[in-house]
């Protein structure tokens, strides 16, 4: 399956106290482990939406400024979504994932996308425990229109604006998938 993927990085980590995109665990910063999951798991393009531009070059990655910076999320998927756009129109699947996991899972991430196998499904949703994991969720481009609805109305979350697509829950997944690192104590 052919996909491409994408780390936000976009927020302003206010909980962390400094950009958690550059905290390094085991040496490698968590905007890095993202793209290396996304890489291993076989995306054919992957970059990095927001933050520090020269920063990211630094670590060798891909990036593409936010198109709708401090606006959440759902500004951050769309700027992905219009980047894969703009890239490729082959490319029939784009995983988007926080950049502040910890334990990011190549092979979580080939079963989201795997969800999408349905052609009628537009976007495959892990959940974990009782809640679905919008910022590790597998997108088809034709979405693009329906979220960007959404967030002219004012609408920033994920969950929210993709009420009107059809969404394929994903279970089962590897729970240490889904830790991510919002406050210095979630650091491993």
């Amino acid at each position: 399956m052919t996909f491409a993927g994408a780390v936000l990085a976009g927020g302003a980590s206010s909980r962390m106290g400094r950009d958690k995109a550059f905290i390094a665990i085991d040496g490698v910063a968590l905007v890095s482990r993202g793209a290396q999951a996304l890489s291993e798991a076989g995306a054919t393009r992957v970059v990095v939406v927001g933050g520090d531009a020269p920063r990211l070059g630094e670590l060798g990655l891909a990036h593409v400024a936010d198109q709708f910076p401090g606006e959440g999320p759902l500004g951050g998927l769309l700027t992905a979504l219009a980047d894969l756009g703009a890239f490729s129109s082959d490319i029939e699947r784009l995983v988007v994932l926080s950049c502040d996991l910890v334990q990011p899972a190549p092979d979580s991430i080939l079963e989201v996308v795997a969800g999408l196998e349905d052609p009628a499904v537009d976007v495959a949703v892990p959940v974990a425990g009782d809640r679905l994991q919008w910022l590790h969720a597998a997108w088809h481009p034709r979405s693009h229109s329906v979220l960007s609805a959404a967030f002219d109305r004012g609408v920033r979350a994920p969950r929210h604006a993709a009420r009107d697509l059809w969404i394929r829950e994903i279970h089962g997944l590897n729970e240490a998938w889904f830790q991510d690192a919002d406050r210095p104590e979630d650091l491993p």
